[in-house]
């Protein structure tokens, strides 16, 4: 299937699963609590919008402006995490209700006096044995108590989505946490024992993350002194003309040997070889499946970088490891910059002692972040197999919904060690 027929597949599922929980949202948050019809159309047309909203969502930020976007994608997104956590609450009180239920229905002893509860009916039966014939009659439906449980649910499942996306969105917006690991890399010389990379990943500047978040991020990066900074792909979403002036921030960035970048899968939705050259022109080297040597004649390593493992999918470039390593000296120390932990042992038996990536963001945002645990094998941290090492960052910035939960984002320092 080619890539317009996969994303119009993907735009068709997803359209329907989100029209899907908004019909849902409406009938537990509006239809079951709201006795005023005014107030349940009210309802309606809010999560009509909002659904609306997120269905386009692809499709506008494509056609719009991104300063108009910023507004509305924030707010959009945002419901995004919102709904799922609105979702999952409703869909857990509801289940411990239910679940009750069962154990109180459990508990009610078979005697010779009891109740039994059948199809929605209720017989009061008394002196069982006795022969006595007992009418069952329909059990009385009592609205207005049906109606205060679905408030107290509802009522519940707000605040706790409440507190978990405010939480989210303050822990995404933050300043990232420095995370330090130290690595052994085979062949490094002596010389360079303790030098440090500062790695930078899913950075995903956008129609939420703009000039202020580069700003801040170039201006802590720049206090942890590196020898060299490392950005390994998905840093935009959007075009050159439109993001320039924010990426350009990264122009600010010191390190002592120079800052590098590889492509990621978002790069290439948004044309690689643009971002290439002008990050090129920002003072940035681009490694598109080649190496560099770091140091000098008396001591130095090799950086080799690829372009993104999915980029060949798209028709066009894409990694190539054999391509990036050709004529490196096999016995030299070296740092693979790869956008996706995909491929690490081969990398490793290539003789690529550490390679540092992103991609995954760590799930990013409960539940996501157990999703993502169980089908990456590498999901996020320092991961070691015969003296070889693989680094995955939980990304530096966020993508889609602007919410953090279970994986803070980070910017880490590595330091080698010879």
């Amino acid at each position: 299937m080619d890539s317009p027929a996969r994303f119009i597949v993907f735009a068709v599922l997803t359209g329907l699963i989100t029209v899907a929980v908004h019909i849902y949202l409406y009938r537990r948050l509006f239809a079951d609590t709201l006795e005023d019809a005014r107030w349940r159309r009210v309802g309606m047309g809010v999560l009509t919008v909002l659904g609306t909203l997120l269905v386009l969502s692809w499709s506008v930020t494509r056609l719009l402006p991104m300063d108009a976007l910023f507004a509305v994608a924030t707010g959009v997104w945002m419901w995004m995490g919102a709904a799922l956590y609105l979702l999952l609450a409703l869909w857990g009180i509801g289940g411990a209700r239910a679940l009750g239920r069962r154990l109180t229905r459990a508990r009610v002893p078979e005697a010779d006096t009891g109740s039994v509860v059948a199809g929605g009916l209720l017989a009061v039966v008394e002196g069982a044995g006795s022969g006595l014939e007992v009418e069952v009659a329909p059990a009385e439906v009592n609205v207005e108590r049906r109606r205060f449980l679905a408030r107290a649910t509802a009522g519940g499942a707000l605040l706790a989505s409440g507190g978990l996306t405010g939480y989210g969105a303050w822990r995404a917006f933050h300043p990232p946490v420095v995370n330090e690991v130290a690595v052994k890399l085979p062949g490094l010389p002596k010389a360079l024992d303790g030098f440090t990379i500062v790695h930078l990943s899913d950075i995903h500047v956008g129609p939420v993350i703009q000039r202020r978040f580069m700003d801040e991020l170039v201006a802590r990066c720049n206090d942890l002194r590196p020898d060299l900074v490392a950005i390994t792909g998905d840093l935009v979403d959007g075009k050159v003309a439109s993001l320039g002036p924010a990426v350009a921030a990264l122009r600010e960035l010191r390190a002592g040997h120079g800052t590098y970048f590889v492509t990621g899968n978002h790069e290439y939705y948004w044309d690689q070889d643009a971002w290439a050259r002008a990050l090129e022109g920002m003072d940035i080297q681009v490694l598109r499946n080649r190496h560099v040597r770091i140091g000098d004649a008396g001591a130095s390593f090799d950086l080799v970088g690829v372009d993104d493992w999915s980029g060949g999918h798209t028709g066009v470039r894409g990694y190539d490891l054999e391509d990036a390593v050709k004529g490196r000296e096999p016995e030299r120390a070296a740092v693979l910059l790869a956008h996706q932990p995909s491929n690490w042992r081969v990398a490793a038996q290539a003789g690529m002692g550490l390679q540092l990536s992103g991609h995954t963001h760590g799930g990013q945002f409960f539940p996501f972040t157990l999703a993502v645990s169980a089908i990456w094998e590498h999901d996020a941290g320092h991961f070691q197999e015969d003296g070889k090492h693989l680094y995955v960052s939980r990304g530096t910035g966020f993508w889609g919904p602007p919410l953090r939960v279970g994986a803070p984002p980070e910017i880490v320092k590595v330091t080698l060690l010879a």
